[in-house]
């Protein structure tokens, strides 16, 4: 099997050749945005953590046309909050079943399946990593994920998992010295 060499190593070809069809980046949040834990205060307060790394990588695919959406199975302010300050506004929050939230997205956006990526990593995400041209699972995804992946990061979720997927959509877009300014 031959291999691109990508910034984070190299990647099967055909990895990479799905990698430059993508018009559409769908992530799920806990585990792959975050690192999946909450933190919960005496009064009830929840907080999560987010690196800035991947609301660059983010910031930069939507630079270069390429969409962002967020299917996530729990609902939280702080994911409305964060996904505003990045300008993302495809949101689904609460879906016990991802599927039909990544179909209406592609209808909302008249994009088809073979143009999406999804980024997970837990059994809830697996069809939608399978429906999708490129299903993606972070490094320390639940094994059954992993196995349903055609690409497992090296990162993992909330260590900038999500930035690395970022790159070699760019990469494969050629578009990688084109992502520049601030941290988001």
């Amino acid at each position: 099997m031959s291999q691109i060499e990508t910034l984070y190593g190299p990647v099967s070809t055909d990895v990479f050749a799905r990698a430059g069809q993508i018009r559409l980046l769908v992530c799920d949040v806990d585990g792959v945005l975050s690192d999946g834990r909450i933190y919960m205060g005496n009064q009830g307060e929840e907080f999560k953590t987010f690196h800035t790394k991947d609301g660059f990588g983010l910031k930069a695919l939507r630079d270069i046309g390429i969409e962002v959406g967020i299917i996530t199975g729990r609902n939280s302010r702080i994911v409305s909050d964060r996904m505003a300050a990045l300008g993302i506004e495809h949101l689904y929050q609460g879906q016990g079943a991802k599927l039909p939230a990544f179909q209406d997205l592609l209808d909302v956006l008249g994009l088809e399946a073979n143009q999406a990526a999804y980024i997970g990593d837990d059994v809830i995400d697996i069809p939608v990593m399978q429906a999708s041209c490129l299903g993606v699972a972070v490094a320390d995804a639940h094994p059954l994920a992993q196995r349903a992946a055609r690409y497992i990061t090296r990162l993992r979720g909330g260590e900038g998992a999500v930035r690395e997927v970022c790159d070699l959509l760019l990469q494969a877009n050629q578009a990688l010295d084109q992502a520049q300014g601030a941290s988001v």
